[in-house]
């Protein structure tokens, strides 16, 4: 799978998993939450920035949000 695209599934998993909506997290990750939206449908590569402040955000280490899960 291709690194946004598993990015964009951790991402939204997190931010569900914390209860919260994208504007709630894109508020506190100081983004729009247009931008993450499309972090979240990968279709737009983060900047590193990005994904430190959404890490920060989601109370995870940035490593979280680009593991891919092990195939079943």
């Amino acid at each position: 799978m291709e690194l946004v695209a598993i990015l964009g599934r951790n991402v939204r998993a997190a931010r569900q998993r914390a209860g919260l909506s994208q504007e709630d997290l894109a508020l506190e990750a100081e983004m729009k939450r247009s931008y993450l939206s499309d972090l979240e449908r990968g279709v737009r590569n983060p900047s590193v920035r990005a994904l430190g402040r959404l890490a920060k955000a989601l109370g995870v280490e940035a490593a979280e949000l680009l593991r891919d899960p092990p195939r079943s």
